[in-house]
């Protein structure tokens, strides 16, 4: 986990404050979704899949600021659709940054080069680019070509900037153990990002394609081949050691949906970001009102093939800050990536 130490301090200090309060749920951090409109249409997203009214939508910066501030999470994405298509993403950042949140904002980077002049370095705050492959395979993925070249560019003039920039890779079935290691060498060696997260797709209802999304065991594969040779050490990967282990199937968990909450045009979505089973105004009523004990694997059918970080990281760091073995060995992996 390459988190920097003063995140890692914040993060820390606010679980260890939770258990204090003897708080059962909690969140981690905010998936904000301020829009759903984005540039681009990719096969394996559901979300741009919204009516023409509700793409049209742009969440006002209070109402965006006054819902994470509500949760009380330390961290926030920001994602979408493309948070830099909003007019005022940049307030929204700075504001978050403000009350010192940390804030990494997803973005496709398409608009980043255009846009960047909008924002300012801050420990606080990251750029968090996709980059589902090297060239080929990514412009695949998001359906069309010379989007990978435009990120890698903005990733270069972000850091040029003194932008930290991490990224975000989503694998399919598609993907090969060989396509994992070439794609995350790249970010790690050749771009030199400073944190890298991954995850295996999840089968969104209203994704165009409904046919390369892994399932359990073979995400397990996936990840114990591409991880072997001591690359998972070299990486300098966004997640604990335990949801590592979870990724090649050394260790299970139950979802933790809770603790990644998602606030987007609608209110709060329950259970999680990747389904929506109804709305609430308030983070209380959407942590008191939903039934959490029917979610996850084993449970509902819709959770069998999922092993998103949204729902499995936040149980993986828990059961890391509550082990101290665990702990030093998640202190050792972050010393050991840098």
């Amino acid at each position: 986990m390459a988190m920097p130490l003063r995140q890692t301090i914040r993060v820390g200090t606010y679980l260890f404050e939770q258990k204090l309060r003897r708080r059962e749920k909690f969140p981690l951090i905010v998936e904000l979704e301020p829009l759903y409109a984005c540039n681009l249409k990719c096969e394996g997203c559901g979300k741009i899949q919204h009516p023409a009214g509700v793409l049209k939508q742009r969440m006002p910066v209070a109402q965006a600021v006054g819902a994470v501030l509500e949760s009380g999470a330390p961290m926030v994405s920001i994602a979408g659709g493309e948070p830099l298509m909003h007019p005022q993403i940049h307030e929204i950042a700075r504001q978050l940054v403000e009350k010192k949140k940390y804030v990494f904002l997803c973005t496709n980077a398409l608009l980043l080069r255009k846009k960047i002049e909008n924002f300012t370095p801050s420990p606080y705050f990251a750029f968090a680019v996709h980059i589902d492959g090297l060239r080929e395979r990514h412009d695949e993925s998001v359906a069309k070509e010379g989007v990978f070249d435009e990120a890698v560019e903005a990733i270069k003039e972000a850091k040029r900037r003194g932008f930290r920039v991490t990224t975000n890779s989503t694998f399919f079935n598609t993907d090969t153990p060989q396509t994992v290691v070439e794609v995350l060498n790249y970010l790690n060696d050749d771009l030199k990002v400073d944190e890298m997260m991954i995850s295996p797709a999840y089968a969104y209802e209203k994704a165009p394609d409904q046919e390369h999304f892994l399932g359990v065991e073979q995400t397990r594969e996936l990840f114990r081949k591409a991880f072997s040779g001591g690359n998972r050490g070299r990486w300098r990967l966004n997640h604990s050691p335990l949801f590592l282990d979870f990724l090649e199937g050394k260790a299970d968990f139950p979802c933790t949906a809770w603790a990644i909450p998602n606030y987007s045009l609608f209110g709060w979505q329950r259970p999680c970001y990747l389904m929506a089973d109804g709305y609430v105004p308030t983070y209380r009523q959407l942590i008191e009102e939903t039934d959490w004990e029917k979610y996850g694997r084993g449970k509902d059918p819709r959770c069998a093939n999922c092993m998103a970080h949204c729902g499995y990281e936040p149980t993986a760091v828990l059961a890391t800050m509550g082990s101290l073995k665990e702990s030093l060995r998640a202190a050792r992996a972050s010393a050991s990536a840098k």
